[in-house]
């Protein structure tokens, strides 16, 4: 209780003075407790309150617009590399694929009896697919057949246009007259001059 309040309830005989008091104990007198006496600040000090509140909230505001666009710049960092590291693996996928293709395709063109693998460079891969399930070239025997209707020079064939027959396997090789016997030599001497008279 302030001073002043206590100075006016004494002169006003609403209270013993202090230490005194009737009913030996210093108060239990049922009066209500006064309020505390209100704190109040200066203009100046309520400024720069306001003043660090306005610093704080404009420091809050730039570091939620630096996240907002850190966190836009991460995102198309992100999709930028997610649509790279896609186009990286669809064109090695594709170069592995044309990589198949060619080999499988070289096997069926030695198999159809191309006599130079130069001429799959005419060929219309178009025609050829790796199937992604099976793993399988589908069309390579299919594209060799058709190569060799529309461009048969690029195969060989069994007419060579040459009247001789090749020796046969079992045939033994002719000797040298050197490497004759005496017997050997005559005989052969012999054919020889026949076969001439007959020409």
């Amino acid at each position: 209780m302030s001073a002043l309040l206590r100075g006016l309830l004494r002169r006003g005989g609403y209270m013993a003075p202090e230490g005194g008091g009737e009913g030996g104990g210093g108060g239990g007198g049922g009066g209500a407790p006064t309020p505390p006496e209100p704190q109040s600040f200066s203009v100046d000090y309520v400024r720069e309150l306001r003043a660090e509140n306005k610093g704080y909230r404009l420091k809050h505001q730039e570091a939620e617009t630096k996240l907002a666009k850190a966190l836009a710049d991460l995102e198309t960092a992100t999709k930028g590399a997610e649509e790279m590291v896609k186009k990286a693996t669809t064109e090695t996928q594709t170069a592995a694929d044309q990589r198949v293709i060619r080999a499988e395709l070289k096997a069926a063109a030695v198999k159809a009896g191309m006599v130079d693998l130069d001429g799959l460079k005419l060929a219309d891969l178009s025609k050829v697919k790796l199937n992604p399930e099976t793993g399988e070239v589908e069309g390579a025997d299919a594209l060799m057949e058709e190569m060799k209707k529309g461009k048969p020079y690029l195969f060989g064939s069994t007419n060579t246009g040459s009247t001789e027959k090749p020796p046969k396997p079992g045939d033994p090789a002719s000797k040298k007259a050197t490497e004759m016997t005496p017997q050997e030599y005559a005989a052969a001497r012999k054919a020889a001059i026949s076969g001439g008279a007959r020409r």
